[in-house]
C-alpha cells in the first residue's frame, strides 16, 4: 500500500513544503469541536488533525486504512486517553448510523473513486445536529503547487480530482450539501475546511455505545 510506504517520510514533506497549512488545518477543524463530543476521524493519516481535536473532545476514534499511517498516529496521541485508534475504510463504516457528535475527514475525497458515496457514509454515522467536517487541499494554480502536486503523482498517489475553491464547493452543493460553510487556511498549498452540519430530523442517535466490538467501530 502507498500510504504505508509514504508513512515515514509524510510529516517530513508536510512540514517542509507546506508546515503553516498543515498545522492550522489542525487547528482550525479542532474549532469546530466541542468538550463533550464523540469524534470520528476517517482517514487520520499520520495524525497531523488527531493532534488536535484529542485535547478538546471527551473520545476521539481516529482511523484509517493503512497500519503504517496509523502507527504514528497511535505513537502521537499516545499522551491522550481518550484516544482510540483503529484500522477502517471510511467508504465502508462498520459502526451505527447516528453515532458521533463530529465526523472528520481530512485530505482524502480527493483520492476516491466515489466521493459523494464516502460522503454520504460519513452523514450516516453523524448525530442529528452534529457535523461532518472535510478538509482538503485546493489548488492555486502556482507553479510550485503543480511541482509538488506532480511528485506526488510520481510517487504513486493517484488523484481522482482536484479542487479550487469553486469546484470544491459546487461538489458539495451538487452532493446537495447546500448549507455548507467553508473555511480556507492559506499557504503554498490552502486547504478548504467544509463543514457540513446534519439536519435533525433523523433518527435519535446512539449515544457512547460506539463500540461494537474488540477492533471494529
Amino acid at each position: 500500500m502507498i500510504w504505508d510506504k509514504m508513512a515515514g517520510v509524510y510529516d517530513i514533506f508536510e512540514n517542509v513544503y507546506n508546515g503553516k497549512v498543515y498545522s492550522m488545518t489542525g487547528k482550525t477543524v479542532a474549532k469546530e469541536i466541542d468538550r463533550n463530543d464523540i469524534v470520528l476521524e476517517c482517514a487520520c493519516g499520520t495524525g497531523a488533525v488527531s493532534v488536535y481535536i484529542a485535547p478538546e473532545c471527551r473520545k476521539l476514534i481516529a482511523t484509517d486504512i493503512s497500519p503504517g499511517m496509523l502507527r504514528h498516529t497511535a505513537r502521537k496521541t499516545k499522551g491522550f486517553s481518550s484516544v482510540i485508534v483503529r484500522r477502517a475504510d471510511m467508504t465502508h463504516l462498520n459502526c451505527r448510523s447516528n453515532s458521533f457528535d463530529k465526523v472528520v475527514a481530512g485530505n482524502v475525497i480527493h483520492l476516491l473513486d466515489d466521493p459523494e458515496a464516502a460522503v454520504r457514509e460519513l452523514m450516516r454515522v453523524c448525530k442529528p445536529g452534529g457535523k461532518v467536517i472535510i478538509p482538503t487541499y485546493i489548488n492555486n494554480e502556482g507553479t510550485q503547487q503543480r511541482r509538488a502536486v506532480s511528485l506526488i503523482k510520481m510517487l504513486g498517489v493517484d488523484f481522482k480530482r482536484q479542487f479550487d475553491l469553486k469546484t470544491y464547493k459546487e461538489f458539495f452543493l451538487n452532493a446537495g450539501y447546500s448549507d455548507a460553510v467553508y473555511h480556507v487556511v492559506s499557504g503554498r498549498m490552502p486547504c478548504a475546511v467544509a463543514v457540513i452540519t446534519k439536519q435533525t430530523t433523523a433518527s435519535p442517535s446512539c449515544g457512547n455505545d460506539v463500540i461494537k466490538e474488540e477492533g471494529k467501530l
